[in-house]
């Protein structure tokens, strides 16, 4: 008997919420390419071509949820996939994301969400949809503006079991105290309760 493949996942990488798909897409689809500049050169039939930049990749395919068995609204899946859509409050940057089937995985942002509903109980709750996403490859800059120019970015540190604020604070601060400030930058809730994994934004010293 042939292995199944593994079912698909989405990773919110921040917060690490795993949203697992109802079903794996039949195929998937990876575009990449390049943006080409034409130079004019006078009185030649045929413009020399220049390498400008290479495009993000992207990742599209259509998923499938299903819930007429069990009679409930199919919304309650879908919504967990569009809400990755949402920027964050105070950053305004969309979550991280890792989309996994397999041995296959794709460091991405959620570019794009269509939902379409093809099946209703009588009351009009919607039980079978189609949803049309486009994943957009995560890469991180090292770098921000400041007065016009780039200078180096806040340094990101990814939390182990043995890390607290204060001490990240003293290693990368220089005072314990100013532990606020790294909760703050990050919207921590709990500061008593790191997510081991999560990286944080540690502001300028």
């Amino acid at each position: 008997m042939a292995a199944q493949l593994a079912k698909a996942l989405v990773v919110d990488t921040g917060s690490g919420e795993r949203l697992q798909v109802m079903y794996n897409p039949e195929e998937y689809r990876i575009e990449q390419g390049n943006e080409l500049a034409e130079i004019g050169v006078p009185g030649l039939a045929a413009s020399p071509v220049q390498y400008v930049r290479g495009r993000t990749r992207t990742l599209t395919m259509d998923l499938y949820f299903d819930t007429y068995e069990q009679q409930s609204d199919v919304r309650a899946h879908t919504n967990g996939l569009v809400r990755l859509l949402h920027p964050a409050p105070r950053t305004f940057a969309p979550p991280v994301l890792l989309f996994v089937m397999g041995r296959f995985s794709f460091r991405c942002v959620l570019a794009q969400a269509d939902q379409r509903f093809t099946m209703f109980l009588p009351d009009g709750t919607p039980v079978r949809a189609r949803v049309s996403v486009t994943f957009r490859e995560y890469t991180e800059v090292e770098f921000e503006t400041r007065r016009g120019l780039f200078a180096g970015a806040p340094a990101l540190h990814t939390v182990t079991d043995r890390d607290t604020l204060p001490g990240l604070a003293a290693a990368y601060l220089g005072d314990p105290g100013r532990w606020r400030e790294i909760a703050g930058a990050n919207d921590l809730l709990d500061p008593l309760r790191l997510p081991s994994g999560r990286p944080l934004v540690i502001p300028e010293r």
